[in-house]
């Protein structure tokens, strides 16, 4: 199956005063309030499935932090799904909430190159039954549940069984030294999450699938903002 990733990028007008700790939150009111306005969205924003899109922060936020109100700002949003981009695409430039409201979209598809890393923009989440990995379980059991993550969307996705016999990345760096924490919508629960980078392998399954994860998201939750990655070129 052919892939491409569909990325929206929306100029967005704040109505009110938003901390950059309850951004993501709001974000996602604003996304799941836009599925709900009709019956088909309203089913995929509800199956228990991957949703297969991501975005990221607000920007540029402020020298101080946080966000202002009756500021203009971008907001990106990628999937994997053309039917849900040309929604958004259409619905987003209208929609508001208290909080947020769409004024314009620019439509790209993201452009198929050997990619030579990718890293997260929004804090990556893996929930383990006993709550935040570190300090209970090896770093290669994380990876484990990376990978694993990552195929099960792909195969979800595609339809297609995955040979999972290749390396994906050659290199996996963590860029916070604690953990990072991430509002969770209004039931004002705080996850834990992590900044990563990976440097991806040469070859044809890696490359695939981190073109993949451009649009689906790294780990879960990403369409609470979680886990949204950004890329280099080689």
């Amino acid at each position: 199956m052919e892939i491409a990733i569909y990325e929206i990028s929306l100029k967005i007008y704040t109505l009110v005063d938003i901390p950059t700790e309850q951004l993501l939150e709001k974000e996602a009111a604003f996304v799941d309030s836009a599925l709900g306005l009709d019956d088909q969205w309203i089913k995929y924003h509800e199956d228990n499935k991957y949703k297969l899109y991501s975005y990221d922060m607000l920007y540029p936020i402020e020298k101080d932090g946080g966000y202002l109100k009756d500021h203009i700002y971008t907001f990106r949003i990628r999937t994997v799904n053309v039917d849900l981009a040309k929604y958004f695409s259409k619905v987003l430039p209208n929609h508001y909430t208290r909080e947020l409201k769409g004024l314009v979209a620019e439509n790209r598809i993201l452009p198929k190159k050997t990619i030579s890393e990718i890293y997260v923009l929004t804090p990556l989440v893996m929930k383990f039954e006993d709550g935040y990995w570190r300090g209970k379980y090896p770093i290669e059991v994380f990876e484990q549940r990376l990978f694993s993550n990552a195929v099960k969307k792909y195969k979800q996705y595609t339809g297609e069984e995955v040979n999972e016999d290749f390396q994906w990345y050659t290199q996996i760096t963590f860029l916070n030294k604690k953990p990072i924490a991430l509002s969770y919508d209004s039931k004002k629960i705080t996850l834990l999450g992590d900044k990563i980078n990976l440097k991806i392998a040469d070859n044809k399954q890696a490359q695939e699938l981190t073109y993949f994860m451009l649009g689906a998201g790294l780990g879960e939750l990403n369409s609470r903002g979680a886990g949204t990655c950004n890329y280099r070129y080689l």
